[in-house]
């Protein structure tokens, strides 16, 4: 169905959701020109007007929010009403870091294991994808889990893989410290015996000298991402769609807005072609910040000298626009976050590696990020930028740290006086065992110390760090921050360093808005600002802290138009084609592990009937069809959830 009618009512439902407000019905034919969203409990993080019932929208920017009387009054005669149902309306969800163009170009190929709760599932999922992937292609899981997120607290063994995948290469990354290979992938990669060891990894190998599929950070990742690279790749017919249906995916979770944040094996302007045709073409369903990531040791000079004769900050629109630089700056300044051994020592030449390159960007007034995760690290790099300051002034130009795992009181202090940011991941939530078991849960407490940071006044933001470590999920960082807890269920943080669920919120919305120079653009639902909002499936102000991880958003609006919908709102959302190519994990798994809820989107308690034909472990006797056929791909085609067991809730 298409025209007004689609969005005045939807089929088949007892009651309209969305219904015309008009003074003249010869106008129905006209499209409407203003959007209400009633019946709604709207945090709108406006501390002048913190709680609303109605928001108004017109030509893609909040008009009013308020009662519905004052929303209808300051709203056009043929305003269409869509009905939260007493649902919680949240501004849209903000990634202050992400590796969102990247992650879109692979996401059709990866098989995700992001929040599954058992081995035993995850392996099931392994072994059915394994069963339709073609040859030559790989099954791929590249990050956003982690050991500890299952019951078995373990990674499969090799034998483990090779049984449930004995003739499609599989490639599993966990986190920054390994990467798992059966017999076929070592094949299709070419490692033998006299392969040698490159620098800063290990290939493991047997008695014999062969190679047993185990590869190992020691002590950095270049290993893990250098053998990923020599996997098939999508065309580019397909990674237009790969990338559509994972910036779907994002918008299923609430997410509106991302701050890129480059990477390795991401080239500027070659691999960017996909995310500026989709922009070009008016398909982004994501507000997409970019920052410029060099590539090569030794030339990073040199990129951003080119880079700034190609691009400014800024250059874009409220949709696709250039953030600056970074996060890496020059490859003498990178340290890594594998807790598993030791903190790495930055090379003698780093600060004069660094200073040139700061220096340009300060001269061309280009905003960066580092990486940074040790304060040793950030210490050599704030000598630099005061250094750089005292001869050519930041003055206001927005610049900060990424992660800060282990920063003191004196660089925070530094950091201010020099008008810088912190930009902080969930990672700890994923490696919070590893940084307890090296150096004690006494230095775990803040890591980072975000209640400091916010003290110092300096500006602080949240994100991810997705995808091959953290996932994607925004709730499970909102949920780090308000609990302390890993997702292993590792108790991190005392109160004092936990944030209330306000506070952790708007470090998703209003604060990240400083990361990409948008103050007051977005990322409240206030008078004037882009209308991206979001419809929670569940009230993340009143769930169990263990729910907070599996919230979705059922309604999700980009400048007052819905990206995303489902349950009762699922027509009004537009059609995606399917996940390419036919064999795509995400046409059988979808991203994000979903647990299953009932046909009004509430979550079901483990335990309940799944509406498969037959049982499982789970539920009490055998499930020996839980993969027999592929699940509806998403909430478009009807796909309420799986459970931890595998059976599809439909």
């Amino acid at each position: 169905m298409t025209g007004p009618d689609r969005r005045t009512t939807l089929a088949g439902a007892a009651s309209l959701l969305m219904t015309p407000f008009l003074a003249d019905p010869g106008k129905a034919a006209m499209p409407p020109k203003d959007l209400i969203l009633t019946n709604a409990k709207v945090t709108t993080l406006d501390r002048s007007n913190p709680q609303a019932q109605a928001v108004a929208i017109r030509d893609g920017r909040i008009l009013a929010v308020g009662t519905e009387a004052e929303v209808r009054a300051a709203s056009g005669p043929d305003a269409t009403l869509i009905d939260a149902k007493g649902r919680r309306v949240i501004p849209g969800l903000i990634d202050s870091h992400m590796h969102i163009i990247r992650g879109g170009l692979n996401y059709n190929m990866e098989l995700r294991w992001d929040g599954v709760p058992t081995l035993a599932d995850a392996m099931a999922m392994l072994k059915k994808q394994a069963e339709v992937t073609p040859p030559p292609q790989w099954v791929r899981i590249v990050g956003g889990f982690t050991e500890h997120q299952f019951s078995e607290k373990r990674l499969p063994t090799l034998d483990e893989i090779n049984q449930a995948a004995p003739d499609t290469p599989v490639f599993i990354l966990h986190l920054y410290d390994r990467a798992l290979l059966n017999r076929a992938a070592l094949r299709a990669v070419g490692y033998t015996r006299d392969t040698p060891n490159p620098p800063g990894g290990e290939i493991q190998r047997d008695q014999d000298g062969e190679p047993t599929g185990l590869l190992l950070a020691k002590p950095n990742a270049t290993i893990l991402y250098a053998t990923l690279a020599k996997g098939p790749k999508l065309p580019p017919e397909y990674q237009l769609n790969s990338t559509r249906h994972f910036m779907r995916e994002m918008n299923r979770l609430g997410v509106t807005g991302v701050i890129d944040a480059g990477g390795g094996f991401q080239n500027y302007p070659d691999d960017y072609a996909i995310i500026e045709k989709l922009h070009g073409d008016g398909e982004l369903t994501l507000r997409i910040s970019y920052n410029l990531f060099t590539q090569k040791p030794k030339q990073e000079l040199a990129d951003f000298s080119g880079w700034a004769k190609q691009v400014t900050p800024g250059q874009g629109d409220d949709t696709y626009r250039h953030n600056g630089a970074g996060e890496m700056l020059v490859y003498s300044a990178a340290d890594f976050e594998d807790f598993r051994v030791e903190r790495p020592e930055m090379p003698p030449n780093m600060e004069s590696d660094l200073e040139p390159v700061v220096r340009l960007l300060v001269e061309n007034r280009w905003p960066w990020r580092l990486h940074a995760t040790y304060n040793e690290t950030i210490t050599r790099a704030l000598d630099v930028f005061e250094k750089v300051n005292r001869d050519v002034p930041f003055d206001g130009l927005h610049w900060f740290f990424d992660h800060a795992e282990t920063i003191d009181q004196r660089n925070i202090d530094r950091i201010a006086a020099l008008g810088g940011g912190i930009a902080v991941q969930h990672r700890m939530a994923y490696q919070g065992e590893y940084f307890v078991e090296r150096y004690g849960a006494k230095a775990a407490e803040a890591t980072p110390p975000i209640a400091k940071m916010m003290a110092a006044g300096i500006p602080v933001g949240a994100g991810t760090d997705a995808t091959r470590v953290a996932s994607y999920n925004p709730w499970v960082s909102l949920s780090w921050l308000v609990t302390g807890r890993t997702v292993g269920g590792t108790s991190l943080y005392p109160p004092g360093n936990r944030l209330d669920r306000e506070t952790a919120l708007r470090l998703w919305t209003e604060a990240n808005t400083w990361f990409s120079n948008e103050q007051g653009k977005k990322g409240q639902v206030k008078a004037g600002q882009l209308a991206d909002l979001i419809v929670l499936s569940d009230d993340y102000f009143s769930v169990a802290e263990a729910e907070i991880p599996h919230i979705t958003s059922v309604l999700t609006l980009l400048g007052g138009k819905v990206v995303y919908g489902s349950g009762d709102y699922r027509d009004l959302a537009p059609d995606l084609p399917k996940p390419m190519p036919d064999w795509s994990p995400v046409r059988t798994f979808g991203g994000y592990w979903r647990p299953a809820r009932d046909k009004d989107g509430k979550l079901l308690k483990m335990g309940s009937l799944c509406g498969c034909a037959s049982s499982c472990a789970v539920h009490g006797h055998d499930h020996a069809a839980a993969y027999a056929s592929p699940a509806p791909a998403a909430d478009e085609a009807g796909f309420w959830g799986a459970f931890g067991c595998g059976c599809w809730a439909v």
